[in-house]
């Protein structure tokens, strides 16, 4: 049996949704429609319910959806029911950055170690988490089942760090450097390159200014 492949972007707005839902479940209201979901997020109702329809069936026509049980069922499909454990390697300005920033634990991902090369960052501790060197890496994310690994390492040093962390038993990667990195299938890759996000940008700018 084939199995239905879901857009990229389809994903990226459940994400989206989920976001936005939290906002209005925190306001008290109970039921919403497409339409004040698309109103609030920028898209249009049909786009809304085109993509909750590959997931099945969660509003009363007429009535809406019930804001809780809609966010509980994006939240289980995007696999944020459970807590997901997380190591950042590379302490630079990025991953200073990333490794503050509170809303990840909000999401369910839980910064489980942090790792550096600096010998003047190692023993550091950033929110209660000690900094360890990275030849310790492979070891502690095995110890500690991590699932996902963050790589915030220069590009000429990603490769290697990518290598270390599957060898450790990381799933999936996030890798901020700006290189393409060689994973096996088995293993789920996302690159952000912030400046070709930038170029994006800058592209779509410039159909407009033509």
């Amino acid at each position: 049996m084939k199995t239905l492949k879901i857009p990229e972007a389809t994903i990226i707005r459940l994400s989206v949704y989920s976001r936005y839902l939290t906002e209005i479940d925190r306001k008290g209201i109970i039921t919403i429609s497409s339409g004040d979901i698309a109103e609030g997020v920028g898209v249009s109702p049909a786009q809304v319910r085109k993509d909750l329809a590959y997931f099945g069936e969660f509003g009363i026509r007429g009535v809406g959806y019930n804001v809780k049980d809609l966010h509980k069922n994006i939240l289980r499909i995007m696999g944020l029911s459970n807590e997901w454990s997380v190591c950042l390697v590379g302490l630079g300005n990025l991953g200073l950055a990333l490794s503050t920033y509170k809303g990840f634990k909000e999401r369910g991902f839980s910064i489980i170690n942090i790792f550096d090369n600096d010998p003047q960052k190692t023993g550091m501790k950033i929110n209660d988490i000690e900094v360890l060197p990275i030849e310790t890496m492979e070891e502690v994310v095995a110890q500690n089942q991590i699932q996902i690994g963050a790589i915030t390492v220069p590009a000429s040093a990603a490769q290697e760090i990518a290598d270390k962390l599957i060898k450790g038993g990381v799933q999936a990667i996030l890798n901020f450097a700006p290189v393409v990195l060689n994973v096996p299938p088995t293993v789920e890759l996302r690159n952000v390159d912030l400046s070709v996000n930038l170029e994006v940008l800058t592209f779509n700018l410039g159909g407009k200014m033509a």
